[in-house]
């Protein structure tokens, strides 16, 4: 099982404002980025001329492991797919709700990889790969390993600096819940009134505001 007091990675549907949950967090992540500098090959010359030709986004590469077995001798394992992995898959899927403005066609959502309030990468999926390695008597798949490839859309360093404690980026607020946490208490150290924990609510869709789960990043309304 995950360790329950450590604050878990969300993958976040920017454009539904919906959280997929990571099972247990990554073991390890890496960051690759790549310039272009083609070259101006010059007769006599021993290194030929280089030009900056721009930089390519940066990538997020990371393991995602899922497990559905630990059910399994309560008689309650589930399909590692319809519990976890579906949700991924889905982010990778067209939504014709997004419209280009230039050719009118749908495209998948905008993502962001969030963990805890230390840093968060505002993305596309560029790359999601499934392997099922475990399996139930009648071929239901229980465990899964997900390798992603987040994708760069926004360059970090023309961004205005954020407050350190909404661990945001691109304007976006965002609060990860602590242990014991409540909106009230929430709203009332972001922006000193106990009153805004509705607009929380609502902007979060969320239906139980009485019991917050420690971890969860929640998006708080800008003023």
């Amino acid at each position: 099982m995950a360790n329950s007091s450590l604050v878990q990675a969300v993958i976040v549907n920017v454009e539904a404002n919906e959280q997929i949950s990571c099972f247990f967090n990554p073991k390890e992540y890496t960051f690759a980025k790549q310039n272009s500098w083609p070259t101006d090959q010059k007769t006599g010359a021993n290194v030929p001329q280089m030009t900056f030709g721009g930089g390519q986004p940066a990538t997020l590469q990371m393991e995602l492991f899922f497990d559905t077995y630990a059910d399994a001798d309560r008689g309650q394992a589930k399909d590692v797919r319809k519990e976890y992995t579906d949700k991924l898959w889905k982010l990778m899927i067209v939504d014709e709700s997004l419209k280009d403005k230039k050719n009118k066609k749908g495209r998948p959502p905008t993502v962001r990889f969030q963990w805890g309030s230390a840093w968060s990468f505002n993305a596309v999926i560029s790359s999601l790969s499934q392997k099922f390695t475990l399996f139930l008597s009648d071929g239901t798949p229980v465990r899964a390993t997900v390798a992603v490839t987040f994708q760069q859309i926004k360059d970090e360093t023309q961004l205005a600096a954020q407050n350190p404690t909404s661990g945001g980026v691109g304007g976006d607020r965002l609060w990860t819940v602590g242990e014991g946490e409540t909106l009230a208490w929430i709203a009332y150290k972001e922006y000193g009134d106990t009153s805004r924990w509705r607009s929380i609510a609502d902007l979060n869709h969320l239906t139980d505001v009485r019991e917050l789960i420690p971890g969860t990043v929640l998006v708080l309304p800008n003023g």
